[in-house]
């Protein structure tokens, strides 16, 4: 067997180290398994981040792809590169604008810079964006509103120091197994918030079921409980928080909130017990996945600030979902410019400009309309070119089948290691590398940098993602990007560079560094410092603001986006499952499987007479998915629990967005079951009634 080459998992964000063997002939992984060393996990590891990076289920790339004839054929890199470029560079002659660009947070922090400077500096689109938008932009908003900066205060350090963890709207039993057990190993109290009794819930303390989309108005219930029973830190809200009266202005009555979010005052009582105690309160996608996203998470860190849980072993930390999101947040351009520079302020656009030798007028003036925002505007006719990297949109935007016309009616360029559901629209497919075949670094959600790296060697039609985004960029803009093959080293010094003095500076992190650490969390301003828990000083707390003191948000409760009626009776919700990955390109057992709607027992006996060999169809005003049915008691009356992973679930949701982030409302809509063979546009037959 080769000796082993250490890299990081790149399944989610929690950022485990692994030890990975090249196969001794040919191509591809012999092994892998949990790294001892990496001081981030010491050696523990989730089945499932073994088994998707040394042995995906997704049918491989491995060499370009062109159109002709309305088929896609085998050519060289050299003609789908020349391919491609001509498309851009002639959309981009039109009107940068007309250029789309969608990344990823499976993209190592040196894609994700290389492919930010590609977008803003070498075309100037504004159309540009990932897909982790659509996990945790509501989050990152909500931590500018209140902090003046992005990510979450505490660190991986807090867990073991906590006296309650308080899981709300995520299931880490299922998304972030090692996340998981280090809170299990704990003597503190597990509390879990979640409409579904999750797998997390499973082993809470207590479990607060509330109804979904009553998140907003449970956090409110909450704070006003604890108003009114005077258990707010008084001392640490007038000396370092500022809008708490304004917030007080418009809280609503604990009775009447707790009532919208379908729970009793008992369970508030609960829930606000908890902040008298050191609490870490956890959050995920059931909170950030909604039109109301960013003033649900706005919510929860304000009970953090009204209780002063923070610091030590306490306070408000968003689970990452992909990978390396955080990095994309850091590096990737979209909505600050590397190291969260502001994307308006004129001095840091020179700065970008200055290090990329473009024009700064060529960089756009605003980070734009987010990547619902981009299909919208693609099926609109306002884009010519898409260029996706790493990323499925086809099947992962909300209200599929519409994104699916937007992409087919584009010129689409889709950069990826498997064929998806995009790759298969595509007018050119460029072959990446993946998981144990890519060199650079990653970030996890605790804000910790460590290296991927490769252990074996690519096939010989397949290059690097750096490789073949610097071959675009180097014929549309020569003066910014080097001939290919570039070092990863000499990209990240790069980025590194341009973040130094920003809130999230890499510049003493380097790959030297991280050849000794393995592991280091930013900001570390030079090579012997390394971020700890934010905004805390010698003299107590700076908050990145411009008073220097934390701010309350002010968000209240609203109706969903699209509530229940006569003829769409049943909410759908999405969520994960323990052994799949996103749009199930790595996991999935084949595209004609028909996806898994969890029912409620009641759920199911008023829909039964319309099952037809084990099938119903869930339809919303959008399209119809046929799935098997599987009776649950863990998913409430009325409700229909379908994975995120299968490619036919989003053909269901809604593409409303929230208004600040731009993250869709994924987590609940109106939808009916009807028999698979009853015409789609029939009346609803089931009812929750």
């Amino acid at each position: 067997m080769s000796e082993p080459v250490p890299t990081t998992c790149m399944r989610c964000a929690v950022g485990c180290g692994h030890m990975q063997h090249g196969a001794d002939r040919g191509y591809g992984l012999s092994g892998i398994s949990g790294d001892p060393t990496h001081p981030v996990s010491q050696g523990l590891a989730c089945g499932r981040g073994l088994r998707e990076t040394s042995d995906p289920d997704g049918e491989w790339l491995t060499r370009p792809l062109i159109r002709k004839d309305g088929e896609l054929v085998p050519t060289s890199w050299d003609t789908a590169l020349e391919i491609a470029t001509n498309a851009l560079a002639e959309a981009r002659e039109r009107d940068p604008d007309r250029v789309a660009v969608l990344g990823s947070g499976q993209q190592t922090n040196e894609a994700a810079y290389l492919l930010g400077k590609l977008a803003r500096g070498a075309i100037g689109t504004r159309n540009y964006d990932a897909n982790t938008t659509l996990c945790m932009a509501s989050a990152v908003t909500a931590y500018y509103d209140a902090f003046g900066s992005d990510a979450p205060p505490p660190t991986y350090d807090d867990i073991p120091e906590a006296d309650v963890h308080l899981v709300w709207g995520a299931n880490p039993a299922v998304a972030h197994p090692v996340l998981f057990r280090w809170l299990k190993n704990t003597d503190s109290e597990l509390i879990v918030v979640d409409p579904v009794e999750s797998e997390t819930a499973d082993h809470a303390d207590t479990h607060v079921a509330l109804e979904p989309g009553g998140d907003l108005a449970l956090a409110r219930a909450v704070l006003a409980h604890l108003v009114g029973t005077n258990r707010i830190d008084r001392g640490f809200v007038d000396e370092h928080t500022e809008g708490f009266e304004a917030l007080l202005e418009g809280l609503p009555d604990a009775d009447e909130a707790a009532a919208a979010a379908g729970v009793s005052l008992e369970q508030v009582e609960a829930l606000a017990a908890a902040f008298e105690e050191r609490t870490l309160v956890y959050w995920g996608m059931g909170i950030n996945q909604s039109t109301q996203g960013t003033a649900s998470a706005g919510a929860l860190i304000d009970l953090c600030l009204a209780s002063g849980n923070m610091g030590e072993g306490a306070g408000p930390f968003s689970l990452t979902g992909q990978a390396n999101s955080m990095g994309t947040r850091v590096c990737s351009s979209k909505g600050t410019w590397p190291g969260h520079r502001e994307f308006e302020d004129p001095k840091h656009r020179e700065a970008v400009a200055e290090t990329w030798d473009v024009p700064v007028d060529r960089l756009p003036d605003d980070p734009g309309p987010g990547p619902v925002g981009i299909g919208q505007a693609m099926a609109a006719g306002e884009a010519d070119v898409c260029y996706t990297v790493a990323t499925n949109p086809v099947a992962g935007l909300p209200d599929a089948a519409r994104a699916r016309e937007a992409f087919e009616d584009t010129f689409l360029i889709a950069q990826d290691a498997f064929e998806t559901e995009t790759t298969a629209v595509a007018d050119v497919v460029l072959p990446a590398a993946t998981w144990g075949e890519s060199e650079g670094t990653t970030t996890n959600m605790e804000r910790t940098v460590s290296r991927v790296r490769a252990a074996t060697d690519l096939p010989g039609g397949v290059r690097q993602d750096l490789d073949i985004i610097a071959a675009i960029g180097r014929e549309l803009a020569p003066e910014a990007f080097d001939r290919p093959p570039l070092s990863p080293r000499a990209v990240y010094d790069e980025l590194r560079g341009l973040t130094h003095g920003t809130p999230a500076d890499l510049s003493g992190i380097g790959y030297d560094r991280l050849e000794t650490e393995l592991a280091v969390r930013w900001p570390a301003p030079d090579d012997e410092s390394a971020g700890g828990y934010r905004y805390r000083t010698d003299d107590g707390w700076a908050f990145e603001t411009p008073s220097g003191k934390a701010r309350f948000s002010s968000g209240q409760h609203a109706a969903l986006p699209e509530p229940v009626d006569e003829e769409y009776p049943l909410t759908l919700t999405t969520a994960r499952k323990a052994d799949e990955y996103n749009t199930g390109v790595r996991t999935r057992s084949g595209p004609d499987e028909p996806p898994i709607a969890r029912l409620h027992p009641e759920t199911m006996a008023e829909a039964n007479a319309h099952v037809r060999d084990g099938l119903l169809l869930v339809r919303s005003r959008r399209g119809a998915v046929t799935a098997r049915t599987e009776i649950d008691e863990r998913i409430p009356p009325g409700v229909v629990w379908l994975p995120i992973h299968h490619p036919a679930v989003n053909e269901l949701t809604l593409p409303e967005t929230d208004p600040r982030s731009d993250e869709p409302n994924y987590k609940q809509c109106a939808v009916a079951l009807l028999a698979p063979s009853d015409p789609v546009g029939q009346p609803a037959a089931a009812s929750s009634d």
